[in-house]
């Protein structure tokens, strides 16, 4: 793809778009590849096609600029289709997790407002048990084969022109609704312009220092906020994104991937590190090409990531959001972690989020929107221009979240004197026991640093004296055995004997959604039906 004016066709669509970055890449990258996806190998140029391709055939369709797509699907390269298809035609996305059980896909998918859906092959059984409760939904797209009653996603691709299609995407557009994680009770979609959503871009390239030829294995969920945006970044460089087939996360296929493609670059959480050190031959893959390990969506215990720092280096990187705001907002670097041979003092930055990333504004602030200073903890509230415009049709739960610009992310933090923030907990999930406050993360880290301990999470359960006493929920690594005597004593060691936990409830796998977070309201569930602590 070499047209004869090549800068004049640069110009082609409104700079500050992602279509923009697509047809740029196509002209200025044509043969490079964009995605790998199984066996399959992806030129930008061809990936430009495809979505021209898909475009067209939507709008044969009847499919406007400014309709919702909702895509249910795991990750795979069509995925990205529908994305780019987005991008360039002037539609709105909106990825649903097919972790979800049919009344939840209802709820979403009808308060979306999506006219078509594409679904892949796992789904379709549940999308046609569905589809009488989706009067909105018109049309129904299959990923990957021909399925009854439904149009086929590659007889698009064939039929249908790779012609530059007669539209204009401009900044203020809509483009994605993610969903919140559904930690906290009912999701609820926040919804990005192109002009927010390569904001947050520009940010996270910048501060991991992106470049073309970066190769990124994108594990993350694609209906995930951080794992999409993520999964952008690397397009937006001129680099490649590998697609993880698997709908669980596989260790050894991973590092495998890692070592055969020469990546440079992963996202995964503590559960993904974790498991890599439980296999047991993991020492035999190659992971010299990895520049970046990067590490969010959920705290990392301090002494895995140790653990990892001394196994593959100062390669780590971590950064904290959430859904609502965009989701980049603070960055600890590769050159920030690499403090191991340093002081203890020195060290603590490790438990830290890091520095508020360029173009970003965070505040630690108490109940009445004071700040605090150094040390106090306060809930984290955040300023920047790719925050979410809004809660999707619900104007109410935006005024509250979005106060004066601010937008209260419900995360507890302290920053010290150096501007590093530390993360504490989900206000949410503080526990208030004989009126002491208790945050549960605290907690967590001392449980990490047992030797038997796999995973932990700490929740506050009802209790007649205490009002609410500390409770630990873990599991154990493979082999070992613990009391819960063991570990309160181990606890009560490290700890103020107030915060150690008062039970521990051994498990042999804690519940998470899609992103890797620990539901803790799932945990506390059983324990609090039908009394006054809501379970959130």
């Amino acid at each position: 793809m070499s047209p004869k004016f090549v800068l004049k066709e640069l110009s082609r669509y409104p700079v500050g778009t992602y279509a923009d970055i697509i047809y740029r890449n196509a002209l200025l990258y044509s043969n490079d590849e964009a995605f790998v996806y199984g066996k399959e190998r992806i030129s930008f140029a061809q990936f430009n096609g495809r979505v021209n391709s898909l475009i067209h055939a939507l709008q044969s369709m009847g499919v406007k600029k400014g309709d919702v797509l909702g895509i249910l699907s795991w990750n795979c390269l069509e995925y990205a289709d529908v994305y780019g298809t987005a991008m360039k035609g002037g539609f709105i996305t909106s990825p649903y997790s097919p972790r979800l059980k049919a009344d939840e896909l209802d709820y979403l998918i009808n308060y979306s407002e999506a006219n078509t859906l594409f679904v892949g092959p796992e789904l379709v059984e549940m999308v046609n048990l569905l589809k009488p409760r989706l009067p909105k939904v018109k049309r129904f797209i299959s990923f990957e084969r021909r399925v009854p009653d439904m149009i086929c996603h590659r007889d698009l691709l064939e039929t249908h022109s790779k012609e530059e299609p007669d539209v204009q995407v401009e900044e203020d557009d809509l483009l994605f609704i993610f969903y919140t994680s559904g930690t906290t009770g009912i999701p609820r979609g926040s919804l990005y312009s192109h002009r927010a959503a390569m904001d947050d871009t520009r940010t996270a390239v910048i501060g991991l220092t992106l470049q073309p030829g970066d190769k990124y294995i994108q594990v993350m969920p694609l209906f995930h906020v951080g794992g999409t945006k993520q999964f952008w970044l690397y397009f937006y460089v001129g680099g490649s994104c590998v697609i993880m087939t698997q709908k669980s996360f596989d260790p050894a296929a991973t590092l495998q991937i890692i070592q055969d493609e020469k990546a440079t670059d992963i996202h995964i959480v503590a559960t993904h590190l974790a498991a890599f050190f439980t296999l047991p031959n993991f020492d035999k893959y190659d992971l010299s090409s990895l520049k970046r390990m990067f590490y969010a969506a959920s705290p990392m215990p301090l002494e895995l990531l140790k653990k990892g720092m001394q196994k593959w280096g100062p390669i780590f990187c971590q950064a904290y959001g959430a859904t609502e705001d965009g989701p980049n907002v603070t960055l600890l670097s590769t050159q920030q972690h690499n403090v191991l041979h340093k002081s203890p003092e020195e060290q603590i930055v490790l438990t830290s989020a890091g520095f508020p990333d360029i173009g970003v504004q965070v505040r630690i602030v108490d109940d009445k929107d004071q700040d605090l200073s150094p040390g106090e903890v306060g809930e984290i509230v955040v300023r920047s221009k790719h925050n979410m415009l809004e809660f999707w049709h619900k104007p109410e739960e935006t005024r509250e979240t979005i106060v004066n610009g601010w937008l209260h992310t419900g995360d507890m933090g302290r920053y010290d004197e150096k501007g590093y923030i530390y993360i504490v907990d989900r206000k949410r999930d503080m526990i208030v026991s004989g009126g002491e406050n208790i945050y549960p993360r605290e907690v967590e880290e001392i449980l990490y640093q047992h030797p038997a301990i796999q995973e932990a999470a700490v929740i506050g359960l009802p209790d007649p004296y205490w009002v609410e006493k500390v409770h630990a929920v873990v599991t154990l690594k493979k082999g070992m055995s613990l009391t819960a005597e063991e570990l309160i004593d181990f606890c009560k060691q490290k700890l103020a004997r107030f915060k150690a936990p008062k039970s521990v409830e051994f498990v042999d796998a804690l519940p998470k959604n899609p992103a890797g977070k620990i539901l803790k309201r799932e945990l506390r569930e059983k324990y609090w039906a039908g009394r006054d602590r809501k379970v959130v």
